[in-house]
Order: structure tokens, then C-alpha cells, then sequence
């Protein structure tokens, strides 16, 4: 996305989505000059976006608005909150913010509260967080120990523990339905591309490499993992992806979204794995996703989890980033439509009934978006591994 994940990482960032969570970066000439990042950084000052980009990178403002009814769940006016994600019961979020320091912390707040707890307080970054299957703990992305890691808090109290180690940067956890294992994106220093990686949860043992991509999101309903892929290494021409898992390895990588022009970013499972959210970045290679432009687009749509039935939710006027479902099909992500990004969220309109009559910006490749298009394109393994 912009320069996401993000968290992000968000648009977030390592990503904030610019990342991250996507991680993601802000900067241009209608941002106050005081204004706090919630964007990873990665080795001390080195960035990650929501391309996998490394570098000091930062991103457009956004200007949001939207075609369905919003609410907002945060309020904040110094710094940003990002990387929502909405424990299994639909009752609390979890957000990164740096709303107290310049560096990301994790929070924790019930969806319609208004009191925000604190749950980590450290001088580096934590991003990305993500509830466990039994809302009970929260595995989250931190450069604490120098490089990007995975690490777990228990929401019950107790030490934060670190699931992942070593030189690599390992951002966005996303738990298996079972809580026992997580798959995150991993960068080598010594190589350039992503890879995804599955690791048990219990003392980070068993890892396993699965693929290469970036922000991959476990399915609800068993082994299918999404997560976004470039169509060339170094492009930022994203597609969403899913792959299998059968007996542990990784089969059948499937597009599901597709674009020639745009990039197709941040896939979200709803909770009972139906559909897809993600994010449709416009023209991402383009001027109006540098630092300084004020033009960049980018929003949320929804998909089937077999890639049929693509809506665009946001007007296309605006950046919106990082999505998450509820439990109740309610999609939470971040805009800074209050002036500062905080968190806010929609209610997807199932069976078309609000279907978008526009494309992603150019795009064939996503096909009439309000309706069929866009069947998924299985692709064998082998053919796909040095792609991103």
C-alpha cells in the first residue's frame, strides 16, 4: 500500500500495514510537522512498508470518507492508533498507537468504551497485534530484541515471551483456528524476498516454510492461509493469494484478486471464512503514492473466499487501511477523517445490495467488481516461488 501494514508495517507499516499493519507512514505538506508515525522500523532506523520496501519511507495523508455508515471506536489527537483487531467475542480491540510515544505500544479498549488500557510500554515499537482463538492472548510484531520478532502477551498477566529469534525480520502474526501455531512473514538479511513461515506457538519450535508472500492471515475454517504477492519481485503490483495446507505442506496457491495497474494488499478473514477484506491501492507505483502527494487512493472491498463477488466499501476518494472483521461481520480498519488516524468501523452490506459499479482505477483484471468476477487461478507451487 502507501508509503501500510500496517500493521502495516500499515499502510501501515514494518509494515502498519504500512503495515501494517500494516504498517504504515505518513508525511506530506498537510501534515503538522510534530505529527508521530505509527510505522515499524526496522534495524534501528530503517522502515518496512506495506510493499516489503525497506528504506526511510513514509506515506500520503489520508482523507477519509465512506459509502456505507461509520463509527468511531478511537478519539485520539496526538499521534495515531492502527492495527485494530476485535477479540473472538466481539467485545474488546486491540490497537497500536502512538498516542503516549513516538513509538508504537499495544492497547487494549472495549469497542464501545471509552477508558484505553495500556498493555505494553517499552522504547521500541510493538505493531501488529493479533487475539488468539480464545481472546486470551495477544501475539504481536516488536524490534525490542534489535530485529523484528514475534512475540505473546497474556492478556491473564505474566512476562511478554518471544516466539521468534534471530537476524530476520518476522512481522504479522496470524493464529491457526486451533491457537497452537502462527504463521508470520519472515525477510532474511541476506535475501530480498518475503517468506511466510508457520511456528508452534508453545517454545517457537517446529518452524516451517510455507511460501513466499507477505501479511498472511490463517483461515478460521482450517488450513488455507491468504496473504498478498507480488506479480514480479520489487513490483508493487499485489494480488491476493491463499494456499492449502495438506499434512503441512503448502499446496495449490490460488489468486483471488488481481490487478493490472493496482495493487490488491492486507487480506482479512471474516470469522467464519466466507469472505475476504482487503485493501485496492491505486496506481502504487505511481507519484501519488509519494511522500508529499495528497492524491492517493486507496480502499477497502470485500470478496467471496473463492474470489466472486468483489464490493468496493469506500468511496475512492479517500485512504483506508488495515482491515479487520468482528465477529459479527462488523469491518474495523483506520482513517484519519477525524484529522489524526484513529480507528473506525462499517458494516459490509452482504448479497450486492451496495455493490460498487466502479473497478479498482484501470483495472480488467478485477473484472465487473460488483459481480462474479475474478475466479480464483490455481497455480502449482513450483512456478511461484521466486514471484515476489
Amino acid at each position: 500500500m502507501t508509503r501500510l501494514w500496517h500493521h502495516a508495517l500499515v499502510a501501515a507499516g514494518v509494515l502498519s500495514a504500512s503495515a501494517g499493519c500494516f504498517l504504515h507512514g505518513r508525511a506530506g505538506k498537510s501534515v503538522p510537522a510534530d505529527r508521530t508515525e505509527a510505522m515499524l522500523a526496522a534495524a534501528a532506523a530503517k522502515r518496512i512498508n506495506m510493499f516489503g520496501e525497506r528504506g526511510e519511507l513514509s506515506g500520503p495523508p489520508y482523507v477519509g470518507r465512506s459509502t456505507t455508515p461509520l463509527r468511531q471506536h478511537t478519539e485520539t489527537e496526538i499521534g495515531a492508533d492502527t492495527d485494530p483487531d476485535v477479540d473472538p467475542e466481539g467485545v474488546r480491540m486491540v490497537f497500536a498507537s502512538t498516542r503516549h510515544s513516538s513509538r508504537p505500544d499495544l492497547y487494549l479498549k472495549s469497542i464501545d468504551g471509552v477508558a484505553v488500557t495500556q498493555l505494553t510500554s517499552d522504547p521500541a515499537a510493538d505493531v501488529q497485534p493479533a487475539f488468539s482463538p480464545d481472546g486470551r492472548r495477544v501475539a504481536f510484531a516488536s524490534d525490542r530484541a534489535g530485529s523484528w520478532d514475534i512475540w505473546m502477551l497474556s492478556l491473564d498477566g505474566g512476562p511478554v515471551t518471544q516466539v521468534t529469534r534471530g537476524p530476520a525480520d518476522d512481522v504479522h502474526p496470524s493464529w491457526s483456528p486451533g491457537g497452537d501455531r502462527i504463521v508470520y512473514c519472515s525477510q532474511s538479511p541476506f535475501s530480498s524476498p518475503w517468506e511466510l513461515w508457520i511456528t508452534d506457538v508453545a517454545d517457537g519450535s517446529g518452524r516451517r516454510f510455507v511460501g513466499y508472500g507477505l501479511f498472511p492471515e490463517w483461515s478460521p475454517l482450517g488450513d488455507i492461509i491468504a496473504y498478498q504477492r507480488a506479480r514480479e519481485q520489487g513490483g508493487r503490483r499485489f494480488g491476493i493469494w491463499t494456499l492449502t495446507l495438506v499434512d503441512g505442506e503448502p499446496q495449490f496457491p490460488t489468486e483471488l484478486a488481481w490487478s493490472a495497474t493496482d495493487a490488491c494488499i492486507l487480506p482479512t478473514w471474516s470469522s467464519d471464512g466466507s469472505a475476504i477484506a482487503f485493501v485496492g491501492v491505486a496506481d502504487p507505483g505511481g507519484a501519488a503514492t509519494e511522500p508529499g502527494s495528497d492524491t492517493a487512493s486507496a480502499d477497502i472491498w470485500t470478496m467471496s473466499a473463492d474470489g466472486r463477488h468483489k464490493v468496493r466499501l469506500t468511496d475512492g476518494f479517500s485512504m483506508s487501511y488495515a482491515p479487520a472483521f468482528a465477529a459479527d461481520g462488523r469491518l474495523f480498519f483506520t482513517s484519519n477523517r477525524s484529522g489524526h488516524d484513529n480507528v473506525w468501523s462499517l458494516m459490509p452490506v452482504r448479497g450486492g445490495a451496495r455493490a460498487s459499479d466502479g473497478k479498482l482505477t484501470g483495472v480488467e483484471g478485477l473484472g465487473a467488481v460488483s459481480g462474479s468476477a475474478g475466479a480464483a487461478r490455481p497455480t502449482r507451487a513450483s512456478a511461484v516461488k521466486d514471484d515476489l
